[in-house]
This record gives structure tokens, C-alpha cells and sequence, in this order.
């Protein structure tokens, strides 16, 4: 661990010692100074290299514009010192900028109320956009070979001091980077108007930086409250390749991602404007689908970009701007742009109306006194008329020649261009109250009473030697109202107060684009909800349409479906799926769908939980009709065999066979076949009790009325036997006892089982079915097992002993039949138990009724149809003289 922290030593030991073995090259060639032989220090100031616009005063302000937006690359041959650097593309927006520096100085001089006795001067450069021209001019505000008055008298023949006590600028947020790291080593302070990066709000790297700008921090807030307001979900990015773009567009991306919106690409406008790289964005923008687009870019990339655009006939995106560019007349006024950029929404700082600004703007003339002081007005006045003033500068050689000359008769009166309109003074404001911010801080430095000074020992700042460290303090402590009743000061950070106002582009009658303000942001406001204000109803969104434009990777799930993620996409791409049965989502993009209640059901569209339907074996189900009409056929069927018993119930085919006991066998079976109606219908209380103990004891009174027939068959045989008594124990009060008993037995099974668990009505509610069982419980599942197991016992006894009778004479040979009907019987109850364990619903009902309708068309059709055929078709076999005449079978 020591090892450890002695290596981190070292290394920053190594750190720092560059730093100012590079700072000690820079201010070596700023300041070079020879030693003589008395050692004195003599320091040479290197020559001004960078037109500078400047004015005597007091106090000198440094100024850093971009008048121009690039620098013409040039060959270095390293032999001999570099050529002036050439820049190009003139821009009338930031020399409108640097006019109201100048009017403000011009303001508070003349006025004399802020700073009495004392002038304002100012040295003015111009950075061409690029962090290299900025560092350049930074440099040269610090010290060179012209001074004003009021400094040299306090600049000593033997040290190099620089002039400038504060600077004004730049603009551009990768220049104001620079330009604060080298400010920052002198704590020079440094207002910037128009540097928006978040990263300049660190105080440990740029401790003198100030701004009249808020943060693109706050900006990014509102951008991201803009998107969240208009549920715009996928959202394209594309930013600048610089400081200003690349880190608002990093903050936003983060921001917004926190609120579940995606990304749907993130591109970089290169700075060298290839038309195939930006061609590139082109397609990535196509291919996305996002509808939703924000650029956040100074307006030079954004042009580059937008040229592309209208080349490439992309439309129907709606354009979220920057501050850098929400109100850029170079994009704003030509038409080309017009069809794409219409209905674009940004924010925009506070803008005001300065009095008297149009009136010194339009006051140029190179015509005027002391018009060639101004190294930039013949560029300017040569851009705006297009003419040449046959005064070439070292940026306008190669185009001199191209251009017609003056004729002396322009007046910048009669031109409208972006210069000279005031309309949207926003810069241009925030140049202004810089300006004045410093005035007053100087102010305030001068009031300081001896002994109450916030420095040590209680001491003030010196006037006539000001330190740079003193100014920076007072610049902090800067709180005022300006006349536009604006409060101007800045926080820790050397941020303003962040108020935006939010501007949508929208065309006028005259086919002009205008920056109508449709709401604003507050960043000071706590409450998050408060902070944003949207008047919606006067929204123009691209395409002059009202609706707010929908920029979604997905459509919105509707109620019924959940979203279903796609596998390797964003989480704003996702399907639609249709809630499943049982589960319903009543809210649009549901992530989840909801189970309903165990007795509720999903409705068709999957919105909400309706009670599901109540299903049992009822008498207007198909299954239910079916089963009532066997049952009644059955029932029928065993009528007419009484019937037709009864009317020939003196032949000897119905008297053999014991017409007493068919007739009771005959009514149990009417009674099975009936029974079997109790199953169909809504299962209630009592219908659960008597249907089971119906079907019990109708069945056991069959199975005993057989039982004793076939008692008779067997004992009727037997006591034909020499020595034979038996048949005295089997007369008809025996089989009738028998009968009586066996029923009995039943009876009393089925009288404790109503009395200790009842069968009662019961629901059943399967959460995957749409629909409530409602059936009969046995209560008593061992009371039910007695009940069948009672049945099945008389059952298997009537089969073996009918099996026993199988080979009597054909006159005594009903046993035969009955084994029959007792097989059936017996299959039909042993196929139940498992049909019955595992039929769902209302169709175990089904099969109990099944079983007892086949079991009793079994003992009907197989005991009493032979005989019914022998009785209606063959009268002439129904005789006791045929009866006796046949003999044994040996078969079965």
C-alpha cells in the first residue's frame, strides 16, 4: 500500500511538473526575457499578430467573438514563421453581438451614473471559431506591444503585466474550454454570453469562469421535461462534434433514458462536413422510424446537417433545436429550409428589447471617422452589399477580385439581415447584461470603505493596481436589477438563473418563419411538475399540423394486450400480445396482464373480469336432452313390459318365471330409469340428497328383486331332489323378506349418510376455465364408496349364483338371462369408477347418469325381451306342454 501511494505521488508530481514546464514554454514565448549583466529582467513584447479592434480607456474589457466560422487550413513549412491565419465565412449574427458589447460600453460611459470619473475601454479579437484562434487571441489580451494609458503608467519597465483584467467571451463552448484552462492559471475572470457546457461549471478546472448562459444542464432538464410531456418515447440524437454538443447530448441521453424513453440512434455532425458521413445520419434517421429528432449543435452543424436534409428530401420529422440554434436566422430565413424546419420547437434564452441598440448597429459606414480603426467593418460591409472597397485585408485577397467595387451610396438602412434585426435579442442580451455585470462589479470594488473590505486584514482592493483575483470576487458577489427588471447574479458555479423560453417555428402570411413563444421553463423552480408551462392550443408542429406527432419504436399496446419485448431491441421496441384467457389488462402499454379472481372470467377484449357463467348438466343442454329422452324411453319401454306381464300374466312363460317378482323388478327399474332425472338440472340441496340415495336404493331393490329370482331358479332345482326340504325356506315371504332386507341395508347407508355428511351443491372454479362447475359433493366419499361397494357386492352375488344356474333346464333357465344382464351390469360399474375419477365437470355427472341408463336398459333388454319376444311373436312356444318338453342345454 505504501508502494502504492508513493507511485499516485509521483505521478502527479510528474503531471504538474509538465504543466508548467509547458505553461513556462507558452509564457516564454509571450514574454521573452534576457538577462544582462547586472541581471536585470527586460521584457520584449512579441508584435500583435490578430486584428484587434480596441479602445483607450480606464479600465480595459477583453472581447472574444467568432466572427467567422472557419479557418482556411494552410501548409506550415516549419522554415520561417507561419502566415496570419485566413478566415472565412463571415457571421452577422456574432458581429451583432460584438456591437452590443460595444454599445454597452458606450451606454455606461456616456451615462457616467455606474462608473463616474472613470472610461471603459475594450480590446476586441476575433477567434474565427476555432479553440486554436481562441487560445491565440487569449494570449495576446494578456499582453502586447499596445497598452492603454492608464496601464502603462502602473506597468513596470522590468516585468511583463498584462492589460486585460477581465474578458468577454468566446462564444463558442470548445473555445471557452480552452480559453478558461489558460485564463484560469492568471484568474483572470471570464464572462462567456453563449458557452453552454455543463462542463464549464466545474470550479476545481475553470475556477475564473463565469457566464451570462445558464448551464446546458438546465437546458438538457427541459429538453427532457418537453419530451416527457409529449410521450414521445423514441428519440433520435444527433450533436456537434465539439465540447457544447457532445456533452449536452451525453447529459440528455442519460437523462431521458432514466424516464424509459430510448434512443433510437446517436450521431456525431463532423466538423469537416462530409457529405457521405452526413449522408450516413441520413439513412440511420430513415431506418429508425423516430419521428422525434433533437440536434443539439451550434448553427453552423446544424446547417451542414439541414442542407443534407432538404437535398435528400427528408421530411415529415419534427426538429427539437438547441438553444445554440432554436432562434438562428441562418436558419431560419432561407427558404430552402422553410418545408423541414417549419413547426421546429426549442428553447431559447430570455430575450429583451434594448433601446437604442438597432440605431448604433445601422450607424457603420466605412465612410465615417475613424471607421479604419475597425479591422473587421470592411469584411463586414464587403459581405453584406457584396461589393469591394478596394481595401484588401489579409482574409479577402483571393476574393477582392470577384467582387464589383462600392459605389459609396450603401446604407445598411436599406439592407434587412440577420445584423440588423433586433426582434430576437438574446446573445445579444446576455453580451449586455456581461458587460454591465462587470461594470458593477467594478463598481462595487470602488465603493469599498477602508477597513471593512472583504480581503485580509479587512483591507480593499487598490483602484489604480487591480488584481484579477479581487475583480473575480466582486464579479461573484454581483446582484442586481437591471432595467428590463431582471435580476442579475450568479451562483457558485458562476451560472445565471436558468429561464427559458420555449419557441416554435411557425410561418407567417408573409412566408416568413417566426419564433412565437409557446411556453417556458423555469430551472430554479424545486417543483418538478411547476418547472415547464406549455400552451399546447397554439402549437404548429411540422407539416402546419395540431396534433402532437407520435415518435414511438412500438405503438401503444392498447387495453386487452401486455408489451412482449423483442429480444436484442431497446425497451421501447415491443409487440402487442393479446392478454391470455383469464387475465385482462385494462390500461394502454400494460407490461403485465392481470389474473382475474378465481370466480370472475375475462371478457372477449380482455378489458375487464366478468363473472363467469355457471355451468352444470341442465335440461337445455343438448347432453341434458339426450340423457331425458333415453331416460324416458327407458321408462317407457318398462311400462309397456308391465303391461304387456300384466295382460298375460296367466301364461305359463310370466307364471314360471315369478310374475311377483318380475312385476317388483319392473318397478325398480322405472324407478333406475327415473332416477337418473334427478342428476340433470341446478344442482340445489335437496336434489343432491335424493338423487343419491334415489339412484342407491332403486338399484339395490333391482339387484335384490333379481336376487331372489335367481335364489328361486336355484332352490326350485334343488328341491326336485330326493330328500330335498329346501324349498320350504324359499317361499314367497322369504324372497320378499329377502328383497325387504337387502333394500333395508341400503336404506339405512343412505339414512346415516344424509344425517352425518350430507351431499351438498358445490363450485368449482378452475382458473383456467371460463366458467363455475356447479355440482352435487358426495360429503361423504366413504358413504358413497358403502353405497356403490353394497350395489357391486348384491351385484357379483346375483352373477355367481346365476352362473351356478346356468345349466338347468331350459324351463327353469332364466339364470341365464340373468347372468347376461349381471355381466353387462357388472362391466358398465367397473368402466365407471375410472370414466367418473377422471371426467372434468359437469361430465362426471354425465357419466353417472350414463351408467345407470346402460346398466338398466341391460336388465331390461337382456331378462325381459326373450320373454316379451316369446309372449307377442311366438304364442305358440308360450305353453306349459313346450315349457316341459325341452331339455338341458350343455352349452355355456
Amino acid at each position: 500500500m505504501k508502494l502504492f501511494w508513493m507511485g499516485l505521488a509521483m505521478i502527479i508530481l510528474t503531471r504538474r511538473m509538465t504543466w508548467f514546464m509547458l505553461l513556462s514554454f507558452v509564457l516564454n514565448g509571450l514574454y521573452p526575457c534576457n538577462s544582462n549583466q547586472d541581471l536585470s529582467l527586460q521584457c520584449r513584447m512579441i508584435p500583435n499578430s490578430m486584428p484587434v479592434l480596441e479602445k483607450k480607456g480606464d479600465i480595459i474589457l477583453g472581447g472574444l467573438f467568432s466572427l467567422h466560422d472557419m479557418v482556411e487550413e494552410q501548409s506550415l513549412p516549419f522554415t520561417s514563421q507561419p502566415p496570419s491565419s485566413k478566415c472565412t465565412r463571415f457571421n452577422f449574427r456574432t458581429f451583432r453581438w460584438m456591437q452590443t458589447m460595444i454599445f454597452a460600453i458606450e451606454e455606461i460611459n456616456t451615462e457616467g451614473k455606474l462608473l463616474p470619473n472613470i472610461t471603459i475601454g475594450y480590446k476586441i479579437y476575433d477567434s474565427c471559431s476555432t479553440p486554436h484562434q481562441a487560445l491565440k487571441a487569449a494570449m495576446e489580451l494578456m499582453g502586447s506591444e499596445k497598452s492603454s494609458d492608464v496601464e502603462q503608467k502602473t506597468q513596470s519597465n522590468s516585468t511583463c503585466e498584462q492589460n486585460v483584467r477581465v474578458v468577454i467571451g468566446d462564444g463558442g463552448s470548445t473555445q471557452s474550454l480552452v480559453v478558461a484552462r489558460f485564463l484560469g492559471v492568471f484568474t483572470v475572470p471570464q464572462i462567456s454570453y453563449f458557452s453552454s457546457c455543463a462542463c464549464l461549471s466545474d470550479k476545481k478546472q475553470f475556477p475564473a469562469f463565469l457566464r451570462s448562459m445558464p448551464s446546458d444542464f438546465f437546458q438538457v432538464d427541459a429538453l427532457v421535461q418537453l419530451v416527457r410531456h409529449f410521450g414521445w418515447t423514441w428519440v433520435g440524437v444527433i450533436a456537434g462534434d465539439d465540447a457544447y454538443g457532445r456533452d449536452g447530448a451525453n447529459i440528455f441521453s442519460n437523462e431521458v433514458t432514466k424516464l424509459g424513453v430510448c434512443v433510437a440512434f446517436y450521431k456525431i455532425i463532423p466538423k469537416n462536413r462530409q457529405q457521405t458521413e452526413i449522408l450516413s445520419i441520413i439513412s440511420v434517421i430513415r431506418l429508425s422510424g423516430a419521428k422525434v429528432i433533437l440536434v443539439f449543435a451550434v448553427e453552423q452543424d446544424a446547417a451542414a446537417l439541414f442542407d443534407e436534409v432538404q437535398r435528400s428530401n427528408l421530411t415529415g420529422i419534427q426538429w427539437l433545436a438547441s438553444e445554440a440554434w432554436s432562434t438562428a436566422a441562418v436558419l431560419s430565413t432561407p427558404i430552402k429550409y422553410h418545408h423541414i424546419l417549419q413547426g421546429t420547437i426549442g428553447f431559447a434564452i430570455q430575450q429583451a428589447n434594448i433601446p437604442g441598440l438597432r440605431d448604433f448597429l445601422l450607424r457603420l459606414n466605412p465612410s465615417r471617422s475613424g471607421a479604419h480603426k475597425d479591422p473587421f467593418l470592411v469584411s463586414f460591409w464587403e459581405e453584406v452589399f457584396q461589393c469591394s472597397l478596394g481595401v484588401q485585408t489579409e482574409s479577402q485577397e483571393h476574393e477582392a477580385e470577384s467582387k464589383p467595387p462600392c459605389s459609396g451610396k450603401e446604407d445598411l438602412r436599406s439592407v434587412m439581415n440577420i445584423y440588423s434585426d433586433v426582434s430576437q435579442l438574446r446573445i445579444s442580451y446576455n453580451v449586455y447584461k456581461a458587460v454591465y455585470a462587470v461594470a458593477y462589479a467594478f463598481k462595487a470594488m470602488k465603493s469599498c470603505v477602508k477597513g471593512e473590505g472583504p480581503f485580509p486584514q479587512r483591507s480593499c482592493a487598490d483602484p489604480n493596481i487591480i488584481q484579477p483575483w479581487q475583480l473575480l470576487y466582486y464579479l461573484k458577489k454581483v446582484q442586481y436589477l437591471n432595467s428590463f427588471a431582471s435580476e442579475i447574479k450568479f451562483d457558485e458555479n458562476g451560472d445565471p438563473a436558468a429561464l427559458y423560453d420555449l419557441v416554435n417555428w411557425q410561418m407567417n402570411p408573409n412566408g416568413e418563419i417566426e419564433f412565437i413563444n409557446i411556453g417556458k421553463f423555469d430551472g430554479m423552480t424545486e417543483n418538478v411538475k411547476e418547472k415547464l408551462h406549455i400552451h399546447e392550443e397554439i402549437i404548429l408542429w411540422n407539416g402546419n399540423l395540431t396534433r402532437v406527432p407520435l415518435s414511438v419504436c412500438s405503438t401503444i399496446c392498447p387495453p386487452g394486450t401486455r408489451k412482449a419485448m423483442r429480444p436484442n431491441f431497446p425497451v421501447c421496441c415491443y409487440d402487442c400480445v393479446a392478454c391470455t384467457a383469464g387475465k385482462i389488462s385494462n390500461l394502454s402499454d400494460a407490461i403485465e396482464c392481470v389474473q382475474c379472481p378465481p370466480e370472475f372470467w375475462s371478457n372477449a377484449e380482455r378489458t375487464t373480469c366478468i363473472p363467469k357463467r355457471v355451468e352444470f348438466l341442465s335440461f337445455g343442454d343438448t347432453m341434458g336432452i339426450t340423457l331425458v329422452v333415453i331416460s324416458f324411453i327407458g321408462s317407457v319401454s318398462t311400462c309397456i313390459v308391465v303391461l304387456i306381464f300384466f295382460c298375460n300374466r296367466n301364461t305359463p312363460i310370466v307364471r314360471a318365471n315369478n310374475s311377483e317378482l318380475s312385476f317388483l323388478l319392473l318397478f325398480s327399474l322405472t324407478l333406475c330409469f327415473l332416477c337418473s332425472l334427478t342428476f340433470i338440472g341446478q344442482p340445489s340441496k335437496w336434489s343432491c340428497m335424493l338423487r343419491h340415495t334415489a339412484f342407491g336404493i332403486s338399484f339395490v331393490l333391482c339387484i335384490s328383486c333379481i336376487l331372489g329370482k335367481t335364489l328361486v331358479v336355484l332352490v326350485a332345482f334343488r328341491a326336485t331332489l330326493p330328500g330335498s326340504n329346501i324349498i320350504k325356506w324359499f317361499g314367497p315371504s322369504q324372497q320378499k323378506a329377502i328383497i325387504a332386507i337387502c333394500t333395508v341395508a341400503q336404506v339405512l347407508i343412505c339414512t346415516v349418510w344424509l344425517l352425518v355428511a350430507p351431499p351438498a351443491p358445490r363450485q368449482l372454479m378452475p382458473r383456467e376455465k371460463a366458467f363455475v362447475i356447479l355440482l352435487c359433493d358426495e360429503g361423504s366419499y366413504i358413504a358413497f364408496a358403502l353405497v356403490l361397494s353394497y350395489i357391486g357386492l348384491l351385484a357379483f352375488l346375483c352373477l355367481f349364483l346365476a352362473f351356478l344356474a346356468r345349466k338347468l333346464p331350459d324351463s327353469f333357465n332364466e339364470a341365464r338371462l340373468i347372468t347376461f344382464s349381471m355381466l353387462i351390469f357388472c362391466a358398465v360399474w367397473i368402466a365407471f369408477i375410472p370414466a367418473y375419477i377422471s371426467s372434468p365437470g359437469k361430465y362426471a355427472t354425465v357419466t353417472e347418469v350414463f351408467a345407470i341408463l346402460s346398466s338398466s336398459y341391460g336388465l331390461l333388454g337382456c331378462i325381459f325381451a326373450p320373454k316379451c319376444y316369446m309372449i307377442l311373436l311366438r304364442p305358440e312356444k308360450n305353453t306349459k306342454k313346450h315349457l316341459m318338453s325341452k331339455a338341458p342345454s350343455g352349452k355355456f
